[in-house]
């Protein structure tokens, strides 16, 4: 299982509880907790020897709060995952699996909207896919929110980049229902295998 691991995408509480709360996100981070359990299953040793051998990645909007893509910018959508604020931190029930080198941060640049985990970085300023590469991983599931923005454009850039992706389509938070049929189907098509 060494070359598999897990891509789990903006389980922030600004889209499961907050200013871009999103259908199913509750259920989500409950079902993304469950595949956690069922792919270390029989594994005995702390937390951090099970993530050994599946890693957990974490891609997370990190906004400044004067960010462009917020509507008192001019942008798109209401102010969320602020730096520093609730709304910003991972779903209490996913900080566990967390490990700050397995953690990419995007939306840090005030001027620049960013939906891919591609174009996240960790601390040590490595992207996604450099570190996945570096782990020798070929196999990656995602799961996350919100299935029409980032989850999309994160299993594009993974497909692009060579992996073989698998979207946990029951551990998914979404705008809007008929957007996530939608995008979910868009992915099938383009070659992502949908569990």
């Amino acid at each position: 299982m060494t070359d598999s691991a897990l891509v789990v995408v903006d389980m922030l509480y600004d889209f499961i509880d907050g200013s871009l709360a999103c259908h199913n996100s509750k259920n989500a981070v409950r079902e993304t907790v469950s595949f956690i359990d069922r792919m270390t299953a029989g594994q005995n040793g702390d937390e951090s020897e099970i993530l050994d051998t599946f890693p957990i990645l974490f891609v997370c909007d990190h906004h400044p709060a004067d960010h462009c893509s917020f509507t008192s910018n001019g942008g798109t959508w209401p102010s969320h995952c602020v730096e520093g604020t609730h709304g910003g931190a991972v779903h209490e029930m996913l900080q566990p699996y967390m490990k700050e080198e397995l953690a990419f941060y995007k939306g840090c640049d005030r001027d620049k909207e960013q939906y891919s985990g591609f174009e996240g970085m960790n601390k040590a300023g490595q992207s996604l896919g450099e570190v996945l590469e570096l782990m020798d991983i070929k196999d990656v599931y995602v799961c996350g929110i919100a299935t029409e923005f980032c989850v999309r454009a994160t299993c594009r850039d993974l497909l692009e980049a060579g992996f073989s992706v698998h979207l946990l389509s029951s551990a998914l938070g979404y705008t809007d229902p008929d957007g996530h049929l939608a995008a979910l189907r868009e992915m099938e098509a383009s070659g992502i295998g949908i569990l």
